[in-house]
């Protein structure tokens, strides 16, 4: 038996007029975006380091992790009592105080300074900072050496020496930092 041939364009008509009318573009909004670039910046919590996250433009970069831990916790989490700091932050005036730690011939400073030398971080701690506490000093070694490992994870441990503003060199590794 033969079929007539207006079943296949019957079928046809039917399947591509199913009543919705057509649309043009949509408006809806800005592009999707994604997360925020993230660090950890290590407080105190309780005597204990806590690695707290927090935005920032720069992952990756040591100076910026440091720059943020120099501000200490967010104002809610003082407020709370949750998080503090044993790393003074900068005096709030522009001129920088005069320290002892100051090397002759160079000019003070007012943002923490990194350099990687192999399996070595040497952090400068600007003068107003001030001597830190062994914790202060762990806060600066975990912060600063988690910010590097962000674009180098496969980078092996890392000796951090921390110069603080009074002078004071101090060697600690990045072993033993918390998660979290």
């Amino acid at each position: 038996m033969k079929l007539p041939r207006r079943v296949p364009l019957l079928t046809l008509l039917a399947v591509t007029s199913c009543g919705i009318p057509a649309t043009g573009v949509v408006e809806a909004g800005g592009p999707a975006s994604g997360t925020l670039p993230m660090t950890q910046v290590y407080f105190v919590e309780n005597g204990a380091l806590v690695a707290t996250p927090r935005t920032t433009d720069e992952p990756g970069e040591p100076e910026a992790a440091l720059e943020l831990l120099l501000e200490g916790p967010l104002a809610e989490d003082r407020r709370l009592g949750a998080l503090s700091t044993e790393v003074p932050g900068l005096p709030t005036s522009a001129a920088l105080p005069t320290a002892s730690a100051e090397v002759p011939g160079e000019p003070a400073f007012d943002a923490p300074r990194v350099r990687v030398e192999g399996g070595t971080m040497t952090v400068r701690l600007p003068s107003g900072v001030g001597r830190l506490t062994d914790i202060g000093v762990r806060q600066v070694v975990c912060t600063a050496a988690f910010a590097y490992r962000l674009n180098r994870p496969s980078a092996g441990a890392l000796t951090v020496e921390v110069a603080d503003g009074s002078g004071r060199r101090v060697r600690g590794s990045d072993e033993g930092c918390p998660d979290r």
